[in-house]
């Protein structure tokens, strides 16, 4: 086995329990939250206090995330990460997990995850060949989508069969195994022409903005992205409203729904990490805002009747979100120099997630407005418009033809 697969395979079992471990311990405080109090407006703070944080937080963690070594950053954000969940397992034990120790852990939790998803995707150009990029997204999603079907299985098992301080455990366990990987590999350091000035934090985060618009379309596609996530992730949390109310269902037909859209999520995953798909990454990731765009029309066009229809649709969606996602990660990493890739993608999640959590806050009044089915439809509309829009962005369709950064992390931070 080569060495950067090898490499890989070290790094990606660490990384499956730790985020297997995460994603069961998410759901199940959800799960007791939602059993504890049955409110969904403290389901709803709860929710802000994992993604804000983040968000606030991504474009100046970018900063550190580019001064800092990379191995070190991944192994002290999963052990912070551990240790809230510690915390928050012991205040279950003593019977002290009041709401709003739950909220401020939560937070907390997410500021770790502020400094290590941009360090984990900063790393990967740095330790596999720029041709494999693409497949490498791809089985990083695989993972995700795992992790995204098991999770609510394994968190409603885990919560039913042992008390809330042995599931938060299980966070600690996770990210004592991914750590454990790490110290396995060597994970280069981008090499830095120029002193910076480690008092200029707003001229980095600056110079991360000015390496976007650097590359001509880079932005405009960046754009359209969040656009895109915007429209979809309040329209996604109307999944179970839209089997109960529009077609009639139960909750396990909710939950079937949701395992059919992890499981495409899967399938289209390891797609992209099973072949090389030669077709350019713009027009995979426009032709998947298609396939998301027709999807949910379609959806929202049917009749209450044809639930199973909707599952095979659902299926389909499933399998083209990650032929958006995964091939723009990789574009990020094959124009953007290693030495800025951590500010870049901080922003990048930044911009995708303060402006979803906006239409998030507004789920309920389109919902109530509009009706749940038309949701659909006027999303599906939205995003198919988007996708039609990119192919005439001739910025966004020449970004592959352009000559790219070698990515060594040659340029100058600021």
């Amino acid at each position: 086995m080569e060495s950067w697969k090898r490499k890989f395979a070290i790094i990606w079992t660490g990384q499956l329990f730790s985020i297997l471990s995460s994603a069961i311990v998410g759901y199940a405080v959800v799960f007791w939250i939602s059993m504890e109090t049955r409110s969904a407006e403290v389901l709803s703070l709860a929710v802000m206090a994992t993604l804000l944080p983040q968000a606030l937080l991504g474009p100046l963690a970018g900063v550190y995330v580019d001064r800092w070594k990379r191995k070190r950053t991944l192994i002290a954000a999963d052990m912070f990460v551990a240790f809230c969940s510690l915390i928050l397992g012991l205040l279950f034990y003593f019977g002290k997990a009041e709401l709003g120790y739950i909220y401020l852990l939560l937070a907390l939790r997410s500021v770790g995850s502020a400094f290590h998803s941009p360090a984990m995707q900063a790393a990967i150009p740095l330790l596999a060949p720029e041709t494999e990029l693409m497949r490498i997204s791809g089985v990083n999603q695989a993972i995700q989508s795992v992790c995204s079907i098991a999770g609510p299985a394994l968190g409603a098992l885990f919560i039913t069969s042992f008390n809330m301080t042995v599931v938060m455990l299980l966070d600690v366990a996770g990210a004592l195994i991914a750590c454990t990987a790490l110290l396995f590999v060597t994970i280069p350091d981008p090499v830095v022409k120029e002193q910076v000035d480690k008092k200029s934090v707003v001229r980095e985060m600056k110079a991360g903005i000015r390496e976007v618009r650097r590359h001509k379309g880079l932005g405009e596609l960046m754009g359209i992205s969040v656009m895109v996530t915007f429209i979809l992730m309040p329209i996604a949390t109307l999944f179970p409203l839209m089997t109960v109310n529009h077609f009639g269902g139960d909750t396990y037909q909710m939950s079937l729904v949701e395992i059919v859209w992890g499981s495409g999520m899967l399938v289209g995953g390891l797609i992209l990490g099973l072949w090389k798909i030669k077709i350019r990454k713009v027009i995979l990731i426009n032709i998947s805002y298609l396939v998301l765009g027709l999807y949910m029309l379609f959806s929202g066009l049917l009749p209450p009747q044809d639930f199973m229809v909707f599952v095979i649709l659902t299926a389909i969606g499933g399998i083209s979100a990650p032929f958006y996602s995964s091939p723009f990660t990789a574009l990020l990493q094959t124009h953007i120099p290693s030495s800025a890739l951590g500010r870049v993608f901080s922003l990048f999640g930044s911009l995708s997630l303060l402006p979803s959590m906006l239409g998030l806050l507004a789920t309920g009044f389109i919902a109530d407005s509009i009706g749940i089915s038309r949701s659909f439809v006027w999303g599906g509309i939205l995003i198919l418009g988007l996708g039609i829009l990119s192919f005439f962005i001739p910025s966004i369709m020449q970004l592959e033809r352009k000559k790219k950064f070698k990515n060594s992390g040659g340029l100058p931070l600021c």
